[in-house]
């Protein structure tokens, strides 16, 4: 699965935006040799065998101190298999500064005590972080969700707050969804929408919807425009005709937030018109694919998901979609 592009930067974003509370050993009394180990939401970290990547970020962030406080704390946890997942290692951790890491991992900290069953149905309601973003937050019967990514082990008690484990490492915005794709390589997708916003006969109100209007984005990378010109016979995006161009660029777009968790199996409408099919289990390795009406059996895995931007969230794909 190719990771270039929109993920790859994101992923540096995400990379630092990630961890945060772990570390600090409880208080010893002295007449006791063997105290009894502290409960907060630093403890409960430390104490977890499977938090050790999320310790080590919280420490070299100075964020232990901070989660040994009165509190209350919401911590949304990556434990170290998140992270592997999410391409963090130990190295990675190191070599961020503790600005980074500490204005990063707050994304996952929210300044007041969220159980479970007090997670707003949504879907998707926003709440603010410690960090100042906002996270999305979805529950329903299949569970508990933030940003598209499942809480794995909810209701983790601490004294100033609660844990709930997660599976991947949340993506802090990097900006809007033109600016997401600016920074994050997406030349291809960059040069489309730039093209048919500006050239006669397009549409002078894409690049302005993409960067303002509350969208999600199927976002093809730089190799399916390759693939898309190859097929064409055509050898740069500028040949293509601009009607068609803004008709196929348009066709990418859902109105509304849709993370990976709103996804089901089926027909998704556009917002430009029509509908594409979603399959959440016949891609590559059984991972999800989107099909165009006009890409017949030819579907497109959805290579990255949840890729969080100011004004909705962009899924990598690695097929232009056909109306």
């Amino acid at each position: 699965m190719k990771k270039k592009n929109l993920f790859t930067r994101s992923a540096m974003v995400v990379m630092a935006g990630l961890l945060f509370s772990a570390a600090i050993t409880s208080c010893n009394k002295d007449d006791d040799p063997t105290p009894a180990a502290g409960n907060t939401i630093t403890d409960k970290v430390v104490a977890d065998g499977n938090l050790t990547l999320l310790e080590q970020a919280v420490v070299r962030a100075g964020l232990d101190g901070t989660l040994k406080g009165t509190g209350p704390f919401t911590v949304f946890a990556p434990d170290d298999a998140a992270f592997a997942a999410s391409g963090i290692s130990s190295a990675t951790i190191s070599s961020l500064s503790a600005s980074q890491l500490s204005s990063l991992l707050l994304y996952h900290t929210i300044g007041s005590k969220i159980l479970a069953a007090d997670v707003p149905a949504g879907p998707n309601a926003k709440v603010t972080t410690a960090s100042g973003d906002s996270v999305f937050v979805t529950r329903n019967s299949s569970g508990v969700y933030i940003n598209g990514i499942k809480v794995a082990t909810a209701d983790i008690s601490a004294d100033n707050g609660v844990i709930h484990k997660i599976g991947r490492v949340l993506n802090p915005p990097v900006g809007n969804i033109v600016e997401t794709a600016v920074a994050s390589g997406l030349d291809s997708l960059v040069k489309a929408v730039t093209r048919a916003t500006s050239a006669p006969g397009g549409d002078p109100t894409l690049a302005g919807a993409l960067s303002s209007a509350k969208l999600t984005v199927f976002a093809p990378t730089n190799q399916a425009f390759t693939n898309l010109l190859g097929a064409l016979s055509l050898t740069d995006i500028n040949q293509i005709p601009i009607g068609t161009l803004v008709a196929v660029l348009k066709y990418h777009v859902v109105a509304g937030r849709a993370f990976s968790s709103d996804l089901s199996n089926g027909s998704l409408a556009m917002l430009a018109g029509g509908n594409t099919t979603v399959n959440l289990a016949n891609g590559t390795s059984g991972g999800p694919t989107i099909t165009g009406n006009g890409n017949g059996t030819d579907r497109s895995n959805i290579t990255a998901t949840n890729i969080v931007c100011r004004n909705g969230v962009v899924h990598l794909i690695d097929r232009v979609l056909l109306p």
